[in-house]
């Protein structure tokens, strides 16, 4: 018992250390420039850092949860996950870069990345769990919506660090990796970044697999119409990019849509169409349907992870109902977005159909990691507050909020924000 309290206190004592300091946002363009001249020792030596680092800033935020969400069966999975993961990484510390040590340290690079695998998942069962069990009032939910915006896109950042090293140092690569990372590749990738990365065809494979999906559940899907510039789509639109985050973000948005739209139109279902477009600063990709629209009074509530616009499939047909879930789609596929500085918004016209549009940076050099900072500024938004309603201005009231939170915390972006 005195061994495992000292190792505990050795812990805590690495988590204060680390938590101090603040994560170091890469660009693509970093990425792609160290995969060219890949060196497996400085990567190691700059992950046995930086990776400490971004898990400490997340756990001490978790621990700053409120208590009724801390004690539920699921979240306190999540948190020894991360300790462990934790614990493991810092295991290197004061270790050199030799050949069995790298080896060792990619190792076990891959055993956190599995044993993380499931995070998404768990951790909104525990907030499933909160509400089954406890009312959840207003102030509670705004702490949770800011945790997990801020929990997930740290996840996100870890995860990509983690596969950069795996796949450019490591021999083990699991088949969904593979499969996602490999969209319209040619085997050009660095890591999981294609240089080329062809936005069309990342299109076209999103729409292929979600009307797969459709036409199993709807027995029909409607067809896509793909443009480019607003003239119908005639070759390859090149980005330097993670197709897999791209795809995942298409995936959900064409699931959305196709939803939608057949249960607006059950016979001959309109078309939806995509529209590519290139901009000096953002390559821009809008999903349009006819697929009924949205109202204004539910439009604010689709990036809340507390809100789902399908009913909550049970365990037993969780498999049978493909285009619904647990409502977090729109919000992670939005924080993929903005991960190197892109966004995700939508636009609706209530009785006709929504538009969706994704932006991505268009110059390697400006897609910088978006990273959540913990400190104090951060802390204050864990705390209850009483919200009075102002009819005077609420979304600029919330525009002035997310720009000053963002000069310290960056992810701290309220849905109203956003839309």
């Amino acid at each position: 018992m005195r061994l495992a309290g000292a190792i505990f206190s050795n812990v805590t004592k690495m988590l204060d250390f680390y938590s101090q300091f603040n994560p170091s946002p890469l660009s693509i363009k970093q990425f792609i420039d160290f995969g060219l001249n890949a060196c497996e020792s400085k990567s190691f030596l700059f992950l046995r850092k930086e990776l400490p680092v971004r898990l400490a800033n997340i756990m001490k935020e978790i621990a700053l949860l409120p208590e009724n969400l801390l004690r539920m069966p699921s979240v306190g999975l999540v948190n020894q996950w991360y300790e462990r993961s934790f614990e493991e990484i810092i295991q290197f510390e004061q270790m050199e870069p030799d050949p069995p040590i790298l080896s060792s340290f990619c190792e076990r690079l891959v055993h956190i990345r599995n044993r993380h695998a499931d995070v998404v998942q768990t951790m909104a069962q525990g907030v499933l769990e909160l509400k089954e069990s406890h009312e959840v009032d207003p102030s509670t939910e705004n702490s949770i919506q800011y945790f997990l915006d801020r929990f997930y896109m740290s996840r996100i950042s870890i995860r990509m660090l983690i596969n950069q090293h795996t796949l450019l140092f490591g021999e083990q690569i699991g088949p969904r990796q593979a499969s996602v990372t490999g969209i319209g590749s040619g085997g050009r990738h660095i890591g999981s970044i294609d240089p080329a990365c062809d936005v069309a065809a990342v299109v076209r494979d999103a729409y292929e697999n979600a009307r797969f999906l459709c036409d199993r559940y709807y027995l029909a899907s409607p067809e896509l119409q793909l443009l480019q510039d607003g003239v119908p789509s005639q070759g390859p639109m090149p980005i330097v990019y993670v197709p897999s985050h791209l795809y995942h973000m298409l995936f959900e948005l064409f699931k959305n849509s196709m939803r939608a739209v057949m249960e607006t139109h059950e016979d001959c279902p309109p078309p939806i169409t995509v529209n590519l477009v290139r901009g000096q600063e953002d390559v821009s990709v809008k999903l349009s349907d006819r697929g009924g629209g949205i109202p204004r009074s539910v439009s604010d509530l689709l990036f809340k992870y507390m809100y789902s616009t399908a009913p909550q499939p049970s365990k037993s047909d969780a498999h049978t109902v493909p285009l619904a879930g647990y409502g977090y789609g729109l919000p992670i596929s939005r924080l993929y977005a903005r991960y190197f500085h892109g966004d995700l918004m939508l636009m609706s016209c209530e009785g006709h159909g929504t538009d969706a549009v994704i932006y991505l940076k268009a110059l390697s050099n400006e897609a910088n990691e978006l990273l959540p900072v913990f400190n104090r500024t951060s802390t204050k938004f864990y705390r209850p507050v009483t919200q009075l309603a102002d009819w005077s201005g609420s979304l600029n009231t919330s525009n002035s909020q997310c720009k000053n939170r963002d000069k310290v915390s960056p992810l701290s972006s309220p849905v109203s924000h956003s839309l």
